[in-house]
């Protein structure tokens, strides 16, 4: 994902490129996913203000392939409304929903039928040190599938993921983050667990 300001703060445009190896693939292989064109207005606050809230409107472009598992086949809507709260000087909250629609997604069968994605989230971030945050999430998905021929199935999954990240500060301005987390299902997810590596610059 890169990021870029528009004239101002305020509006930020980004890209998304998904290079992805799914499980769930019908070949195993690693591909692109579809891109996503994100454009995001800073409402309320920044990165220092006692809340902030910065909407986005994301377009799902076509361009994995739908046939391995990679992709929609279908030009797709997102929309997200991220919260952003501090909790005190060592705490801060992020809340964020989310909701996608794409209008004749298809499957690797070529059925076609219209899907509807929503997703909730919330995080506690405990600031330990100025470079060191311990993070508590939880996150909930209700996605469709497309089944048949304008028929969906719909898949839910929730988990609450324990994890931490810190960062190194080079001279240059550089910032680098990673992170690690362990998502643990609860819920219809419960018995899952994953490991779950962040890799920001």
């Amino acid at each position: 994902t890169q990021e870029w300001p528009v004239f101002s703060q305020k509006h930020q445009f980004s890209f998304t490129l998904p290079w992805q190896r799914l499980g769930a693939s019908l070949d195993g292989k690693q591909a692109f996913g579809d891109v996503a064109l994100n454009y995001r207005y800073q409402l309320l606050g920044d990165g220092d203000a006692p809340v902030a809230i910065s909407p986005r409107f994301s377009l799902l472009l076509p361009t994995g392939d739908e046939k391995t598992g990679y992709g929609r086949g279908a030009t797709g809507y997102q929309v997200n409304l991220p919260v952003s709260f501090m909790l005190g000087e060592a705490f801060v909250g992020h809340f964020n929903a989310g909701a996608t629609r794409t209008p004749q997604a298809r499957n690797p069968l070529g059925d076609k039928a219209t899907t509807q994605d929503v997703s909730l989230g919330q995080s506690l971030i405990w600031l330990a040190h100025p470079r060191f945050n311990v993070m508590l999430e939880y996150v909930h998905a209700r996605n469709q599938a497309v089944a048949g021929p304008n028929q969906t199935e719909t898949q839910t999954a929730t988990y609450l993921s324990p994890g931490i990240r810190w960062a190194h500060n080079f001279a240059s301005g550089l910032q680098i983050v990673p992170g690690l987390a362990v998502p643990i299902g609860v819920g219809a997810s419960r018995g899952e667990k994953a490991i779950f590596l962040y890799l920001s610059f």
